[in-house]
């Protein structure tokens, strides 16, 4: 589990991967036409990246769909974006709807703080995103994540208290808190009434000394 909770996970979208297949017919032309205009073979490619030449030659002809952190080697050995790789062309739109039912979420462990996961599953090792509904007094205990990582929380109602090793700040309904989140850090639900939040989690983000 990426974010920070001892949790239960309630089913899985259905259609979560929909997306990275609708993409992955583009993705293979991308790639392939981004090796050819550096002039580099696929061997040379393979050896940049990391990535198997076998895995590569798969991907440009569409028989298989790589995870997020392959493609990501294969942008930083092409130098570009990730938003570029995975661009699709004006003639293959994407969008993708996940239920409510079909949206997991996490609890924490004194079962008055959830979230429900609403990023999409190929960001999650680089871009977390979650709705966060506490009741009065839940907690959020979070162990550290990857140094240069930077969560923000953006409240839309009632009040929350973050607690970054030890420093403390409060945010109201239309309030937003930024705060690294490589240490131990924890979400307070404070006040009388329940709480919500949009939480999104940067992680290796730029260190911020």
């Amino acid at each position: 589990m990426q974010e920070e909770v001892t949790a239960t996970e309630r089913g899985r979208p259905r259609d979560v991967m929909s997306g990275a297949q609708v993409l992955s017919g583009q993705l293979g032309k991308t790639i392939q036409r981004l090796r050819k205009a550096y002039n580099l073979s696929l061997s040379e490619l393979a050896e940049q990246s990391g990535v198997a030449k076998s895995i590569i030659s798969q991907i440009e002809r569409n028989e298989t769909n790589p995870t997020l952190a392959t493609i990501w080697r294969l942008s930083q050995a092409l130098d570009v974006s990730i938003e570029r790789v995975l661009a699709t062309n004006d003639e293959e739109p994407f969008i993708e709807k996940i239920s409510r039912a079909d949206t997991p979420n996490l609890v924490s462990e004194d079962g008055l703080v959830r979230l429900s996961i609403v990023g999409w599953i190929k960001t999650v090792e680089w871009l977390q995103w979650y709705e966060v509904t506490a009741e009065p007094g839940g907690i959020l205990d979070s162990d550290p994540h990857q140094r240069g990582s930077v969560e923000s929380l953006t409240v839309t109602e009632g009040m929350f208290e973050v607690d970054v090793a030890g420093t403390h700040h409060r945010a109201r309904a239309g309030e937003t808190l930024r705060y690294r989140c490589d240490r131990p850090h924890s979400v307070r639900c404070i006040g009388d009434s329940p709480a919500k939040a949009i939480m999104v989690v940067i992680m290796k983000a730029a260190v911020m000394e």
